[in-house]
């Protein structure tokens, strides 16, 4: 699948993979200078990027393990969500979990994409549902 992308800014760096197999794609930081992230404190993180997910796909953006283990910085909304009809600068607000203040530099790994198909579903109100083994039992209802 090829998918269109515009650099926006000249130090933009194209997401890559980090070996042959990986299914997320990384996002780096389009930053001219460092940025400190505060314990506690989100910070929006440009990627000088945008692009065109085709019809029937979505880009969702996943926390880095490496950054968000080692340093504490994981994506604020956890998961982020890029429709195909998105055309803006891909921006990754990272939050810090850690105690410690947490610098940003140019060119850092910040996140990753992970391209993914998805269903187009029509929602049909109706008065009753099926019934199943476990019902409407929630949260640890299944005992495992």
């Amino acid at each position: 699948m090829n998918i269109n992308i515009k650099k926006l800014k000249k130090n933009a760096i194209i997401p890559t993979r980090g070996s042959e197999y990986a299914a997320g794609y990384d996002l780096y930081a389009c930053l001219e200078k460092p940025i400190d992230v505060k314990p506690g404190e989100t910070a929006k993180v440009p990627t000088g990027i945008s692009m065109e997910i085709p019809v029937g796909y979505v880009g969702m953006i996943f926390a880095r393990s490496g950054l968000a283990t080692k340093k504490g910085l994981a994506p604020a909304n956890k998961v982020g969500v890029c429709d195909s009809d998105y055309r803006g600068e891909y921006i990754v607000a990272l939050y810090n979990h850690s105690n410690k203040t947490v610098t940003i530099n140019p060119g850092e790994r910040i996140a990753q994409l992970v391209i993914m198909p998805f269903l187009e579903v029509e929602f049909n109100e109706v008065n009753e549902l099926n019934d199943t083994a476990r019902g409407s039992g929630g949260f640890g209802s299944t005992g495992k």
